[in-house]
Formats: C-alpha cells, structure tokens, sequence
C-alpha cells in the first residue's frame, strides 16, 4: 500500500515505524529538514521537505497515485486542509486525519463529504483520556483493551469476557492470552503464561486520584463554587475529606484532586469540574503539597502533564510517600520502557496509544480494532469474518484447519446471537464470547481476536480474513 504520512513527530514517526515494518511504501512530509533526514536514516521511506497544504508538494510525495493520505501535523488547519487537497485534487481514496480539538468530531457536515473530506478523525488528547479512564475503571490492570463493542477486552494480560448473555456483567477472567508484564524490556514475543500472583499494590481502593502539574504556590486551593463561580482561595492545610462526584464526566463515583501550575487554568477548571473536586494551585513535585494532600492515602496518582521529566519525578515521589499505584504520561517512548514497571507503575506513550485507532483504518480486510502491545512489537487485532467455507480461508474451519502463520493466535470469538451484526453494549443477550479451542469452528460474521507476536506476519493474517471468490 502506498502510504504519504504529513508530520515527522512523534505521531508520524510512530505511524511510519509500524507501517514501514509491514513493507508500505511509506512517504513522510514535513517543513523540518533535519528530522526529515533522521527519520529517514532510522527507517526504510522516502521524505519530502515542504509544507503539505501546498499542492506541488502533494504532487512530489506521489499523491496523484497514493492509497492514502495520514496526516498527522501539528495543526488541525493543517490536517484538515491536506486531506481536502488530497481529495479534492489528487482523488486519494482514504484519508486520516490528527485533531487536537476533539469539538470537530461533534460536526462531521464540517470535516466529511463537502467539507474537508476527511474519512476518519484521530484525536490523541482523546483517546489518551479514554484510556486513562479505562485504567481507573479497572485497578489491576496493566494494559486494557477492548474489542466488538467492549463485549470482551484484554486485561493485565489475560482476556476478560466483560458480558456474557448466560451470566453477570461484570469483568471475569477467561483465558490467558499472554503474558505482558515487562515483556517490552526483555524484547522478545512472550509464549501464553499462567496468570501472575496478584500484587498488594493492585488493589482496588479508590479514594483519591490527584494529577499532576507545577507551581510556584504550594498550599493555594481552589473550591469549584456553585453557580458557576470561581471559589475562593483557601490555605487550610488540614487533609479534605470529598463525597463521591456522582455526575462526574468519567463516570466514575470517586473524589479527586487536581494540581495545576497555573492561576488562571486553575479559575478556568473551578467553574467546570463537580463542586466535589478540589483544585490546587501548586507544584506536584513539591513534597511537603504531597504531604499536606495526604498523598500516601491516595489509590491513584496520575501526571499528565507536557513535560516528562516532571510526571517521572512527580510519580516517583508519590510512590516512595504510599501513594498505591501511578501513572505518568512520557511522550518519550525510551523513558517509559526505562520507568515502567520500578517507581511507575504504567507509563502512558501518546503515540503508541494513540496508533491502534489508524491502524484499524490500515489494515486489509474486515479489521474493525487494532491494539498496539509491548510498544509496537506485537498487536491484538479484531477481524470480522466474512463469506462462506468456499470464498473465505476461516468461515466453516476448525481454528487448527485455519493455516495461521507463526506466532499468530486466535484468542476469542464474539459471536453474535442474532441476525446481523453485533449490537451496542447493551445489547448484552445477542452475543456471546467463545474462548478459543482447538476444535472450534469459526462461522460467517464472527469477530474473531487474533494476537500476532510479529508484525511481520500480519499481511498474512489480513490475507486470511479477505474475501475471495472460489480462492481454491
């Protein structure tokens, strides 16, 4: 597939890796010279220099007989205007592109057919959000992903049927599918494993959840006043005791703490959080704020802050005062594989969170998720089976019939219980999850979880869930 990718940073680099590995001909744009040249130094592509609203540079990066157009800038203008060129001038069937305003994605009379003719949205800032979230949701779990509606999902390494139509709803472990704890370090696929002893560390209390920021004032708390209206400064340093945020956004029932370094961010956040959420003007590096905010209480400290370095301090410290578990935001995927796992307990990489959602959009055949594992060294993919025993290399085979290259395994099949495909997570009695054996035989319109240890096999994997007519 011939790929032009907009953006040589840490999105694009992320994007241009994986999809380089998978042998595209991959084409990198971007105004910066020098990290043109060391991208292409470390990566088998071709770059071009220049800006990509400008049509002759599109034309040079091959676009007139591209696949597909990624941009992944650091401007939505920018994003949203080359895929409109892209479109509109050079005819690219499918394009992608990177937002940081996640409103765009609330009017697609803007952003599709008519507008800037953008096939799919990637919000980054969202996504990371969502996933932080799903961490929260679920306290032992080290990685969670989530497949067919959220009907099962992958859970500190084992699979986690989430709902059956026969039983409860609520997470129950299935079957293991492999393990991941610090497998990224050792650099090698890890075969499947028994499930690990549960840590005293991943228990799941929740109390208080504080995030991370800097200041220059310490003790400086900000209530969020009814009505609106930004509260009033306090400097009582005695320990808050909060009421659960009810209608909080995320959903989720449990008190929480913000600190952030500036003033006028902290205004702006007292009149849009829940009464229930104290915010703190102050540096969440500074021990004695930690202290005085009963840090070693906390279940959950998070630092989401742009700057690495403080959300690797600021969890670390944390950690060494009681707080159970961290987790920091590192944009630097070198820093998160040398954090995770000692004082931090997950590192969150934007970029690797953020290139499952394009590669669902990439990969061939019926692929509807894809999730990035080990930092891009292995993937979970779900793929719809579609066809019948005589157009399709799965439908009517038992999973040993099924020529799967090696290192693939199919994990799990959700199967819908009705006619059509699978419903909203509602829905929760017209589909059930079929843990892979041996002997089970794959049916029309299964969505089928494969874990793949080399991403070099992947294309065979796509291979066997395309379509043909009469294959034999």
């Amino acid at each position: 597939m011939k790929i032009i990718i907009l953006g040589a940073g840490r999105v694009g680099a992320s994007v241009a890796e994986s999809l380089v590995s998978e042998r595209n001909d991959i084409t990198v744009v971007d105004t910066d010279v020098a990290q043109l040249a060391q991208l292409q130094d470390k990566l088998d592509l071709r770059t071009v220099a220049g800006n990509g609203t400008h049509p002759p540079v599109l034309e040079q990066a091959g676009a007139a007989d591209a696949d597909m157009v990624i941009a992944t800038a650091a401007r939505d203008e920018t994003n949203l205007v080359a895929c409109q060129l892209a479109a509109r001038l050079f005819n690219v069937p499918r394009r992608i592109a990177r937002i940081r305003a996640p409103e765009f994605q609330d009017h697609p009379e803007i952003t599709g057919d008519g507008g800037f003719y953008v096939d799919h949205l990637i919000c980054p800032e969202q996504t990371v959000t969502d996933y932080v979230l799903k961490l929260i949701r679920f306290p032992e779990a080290l990685q969670v992903l989530e497949f067919a509606d959220g009907h099962a999902g992958l859970g500190r390494g084992a699979l986690v049927c989430r709902r059956t139509s026969r039983g409860p709803a609520h997470p129950r472990p299935a079957r293991r599918a492999s393990e991941h704890r610090h497998a990224h370090r050792r650099g090698v696929p890890q075969r499947p494993l028994d499930p690990p002893r549960r840590r005293h560390d991943d228990r799941a209390r929740r109390r208080g959840v504080p995030a991370g920021g800097h200041g220059a004032h310490p003790h400086r708390a900000l209530r969020p006043a009814p009505h609106g209206q930004a509260g009033a400064p306090r400097d009582d340093r005695r320990r808050r005791q909060h009421r659960p945020a009810a209608g909080a956004r995320a959903g989720l029932a449990v008190p929480v703490k913000v600190i952030e370094t500036s003033r006028a961010r902290c205004n702006y956040l007292s009149t849009q959080l829940p009464s229930s959420t104290l915010v703190l003007n102050g540096d969440s590096t500074d021990e004695d704020l930690l202290a005085d905010e009963a840090v070693a209480d906390m279940d959950l400290f998070v630092a989401l802050t742009s700057d690495d370095e403080n959300n690797i301090m600021s969890c670390m410290l944390a950690k060494r005062m009681g707080a159970r578990r961290t987790i920091a935001l590192i944009n630097r995927r070198a820093y998160a594989d040398l954090v995770e796992g000692n004082r931090i307990d997950i590192a969150i990489v934007p970029s690797q969170t953020t290139i499952g959602k394009l590669l669902a959009h990439v990969r061939r055949g019926d692929v509807v998720a894809v999730h990035s594992l080990r930092r891009g060294a292995a993937e979970a993919l779900e793929a719809i089976a579609h066809g019948d025993p005589k157009s399709s290399r799965v439908v009517g085979r038992r999973i040993e019939q099924i020529d799967l290259p090696r290192g693939a395994t199919i994990g799990a099949i959700v199967r819908s219980t009705e006619t059509g495909p699978l419903g909203g997570r509602r829905d929760a009695a017209r589909f059930e999850v079929i843990m892979a054996h041996h002997d089970t035989v794959i049916q029309s319109e299964d969505h089928v979880i494969v874990f793949v240890e080399n991403k070099r096999t992947i294309p065979q994997v796509e291979k066997l869930f395309q379509v043909g007519v009469g294959f034999f």
